[in-house]
């Protein structure tokens, strides 16, 4: 009788090594590890690829999404510009910050006779969005001094219209911290 005590104990006991070899245990963590796994891939997903921002007028611009897409990047190409938009890299809650977007064409030619607008986007809080419009303080330099409103994660769209043409040039994702 002691004999199936012990060997009972010794198949129940902390110090038996065979749990791991049963195939229900290995599914279990298998299972626990592949749903870690498949939440981190979801949330690098959610912080790297697009905002999912809702814009006005969003149906008439979605069907012909692909169209649109080609048409604006045969439009940049043919431009030829290189552009840059520099955004503080501590931008606070609050204080005001400058906006500096420079442009030249192809010959390395400073592009003027632009319109440029920031659109701030909220991806939380679409009654918190704004826009800046930029003006010229150099040949092929834009500038625009704004404050945020709130804290967090903020879109940036830079709109520049040459000839009755708007072109959506760059998107950059900003944070904002508090005081």
């Amino acid at each position: 009788m002691t004999d199936a005590k012990t060997m009972n104990s010794k198949f129940i006991s902390q110090s038996n090594k065979q749990a791991m070899r049963n195939p229900w245990v290995l599914g279990w963590i298998s299972l626990v590890i592949i749903v870690l796994l498949v939440n981190v891939t979801m949330i690098s997903m959610a912080v790297v690829t697009n905002s999912g921002l809702v814009e006005e007028n969003y149906y008439e611009k979605g069907r012909d999404h692909e169209l649109n897409f080609l048409k604006n990047q045969a439009a940049r190409h043919a431009l030829g510009w290189n552009f840059k938009l520099d955004v503080p890299e501590d931008i606070i809650l609050g204080q005001t910050h400058t906006l500096r977007f420079n442009i030249v064409d192809r010959q390395g030619v400073a592009v003027d006779g632009l319109d440029v607008e920031v659109l701030a986007y909220r991806p939380s809080d679409a009654e918190a969005d704004f826009n800046l419009e930029m003006q010229r303080f150099a040949p092929g330099q834009y500038q625009a001094s704004g404050r945020f409103p709130l804290k967090g994660v903020w879109e940036l769209k830079l709109k520049v219209t040459q000839a009755g043409e708007t072109y959506e040039l760059t998107e950059q994702r900003i944070s904002v911290k508090a005081n």
